[in-house]
C-alpha cells in the first residue's frame, strides 16, 4: 500500500480516544488502501480545471514533516501524499479534523515572538500582515507545506485539504476566513484554485470524511 497506517491502528489505547484526528485519518486512509479516500478523490475531481482531474494515488506518508524558514520547529503534515493528475505530479498536504481546534491565531504566534517565521510565511503566501491576525496558524503553515512540497518535486500543483471528520463541520468558518484572505470563496466539498503562489497553481479544498472512521468510535472493518 502507498500509506502504511498499521503502526498506528495497532496501539489500541488509542483508538477510543474522542475527537482523535489522527486515528480518523488512519481508518479512513488505510481503508482506501491504494487509493484515494472517496471524499478526497472526489474533492480534487472539483477543481476548476484538469490539474487534479483523475487523480492517482502513488505514495502518501503520514506525520510528514517539512522544515520552515524562521524558526526551529518543522511544520507536521498529517499525510502528504503525491498524486499523478491530468497534467502531472500534484502533492497534497492533508489536515486531519474531528471536533478539536485550528490552534492559535497569527497574531497568537506573533506575540510568542515568531516574527520572522510568519514574515517568510506571509511573503510565500501573499498574505497581508495587517488583516491576517485572526487568521488560524495552523492553515497558515501546512499551506506552506504543501507549496515547499511542490517546488520540491517539481509538480504541477499545490492542494491543502482539510478533512474533515466533525458531523456538524465544525471550525469551517476559520477555514472560509483563511481563504478569504487568500482572496477565494471557500466551500465545502470543492477544490478552489487560489492562483500562483511561488509560481506553483494552489488550491484549497475541504472534504467531509465517513462519520464510520471517527476516532471515538469502534474500529471499522478495513
Amino acid at each position: 500500500s502507498p500509506l502504511d497506517w498499521k503502526p498506528l491502528l495497532a496501539q489500541p489505547e488509542l483508538h477510543w480516544k474522542p475527537g482523535f484526528s489522527a486515528m480518523s485519518m488512519a481508518r479512513a486512509w488505510e481503508a482506501a488502501s491504494d487509493h484515494l479516500p472517496p471524499e478526497i478523490q472526489a474533492l480534487l475531481a472539483t477543481g476548476p480545471n484538469d490539474t487534479c482531474a483523475s487523480a492517482k494515488l502513488l505514495l502518501a506518508l503520514p506525520e510528514f514533516t517539512v522544515p520552515l524558514h524562521g524558526g526551529e520547529r518543522a511544520t507536521q503534515t498529517d499525510v502528504f501524499a503525491l498524486v499523478r493528475g491530468a497534467r502531472g505530479l500534484v502533492v497534497l498536504a492533508v489536515e486531519g479534523k474531528v471536533d478539536e481546534t485550528f490552534g492559535p491565531t497569527v497574531d497568537q504566534k506573533r506575540a510568542e515572538g515568531a516574527e520572522e517565521r510568519l514574515a517568510y510565511l506571509h511573503t510565500l503566501l501573499e498574505l497581508s500582515p495587517p488583516t491576517s491576525g485572526s487568521l488560524r496558524y495552523q492553515l497558515v503553515h501546512r499551506t506552506a507545506a504543501a507549496l515547499l512540497l511542490a517546488r520540491d518535486f517539481a509538480a504541477t500543483a499545490a492542494v491543502m485539504i482539510v478533512h474533515s471528520f466533525s458531523p456538524d463541520h465544525r471550525w469551517f468558518d476559520d477555514f472560509q476566513q483563511f481563504g478569504a484572505a487568500l482572496g477565494v470563496n471557500a466551500m465545502r466539498g470543492q477544490l478552489v484554485a487560489v492562483g500562483r503562489r511561488d509560481d506553483i497553481p494552489l488550491f484549497i479544498g475541504w472534504a467531509t470524511g465517513d462519520q464510520v472512521f471517527r476516532g471515538d468510535i469502534p474500529d471499522p472493518a478495513i
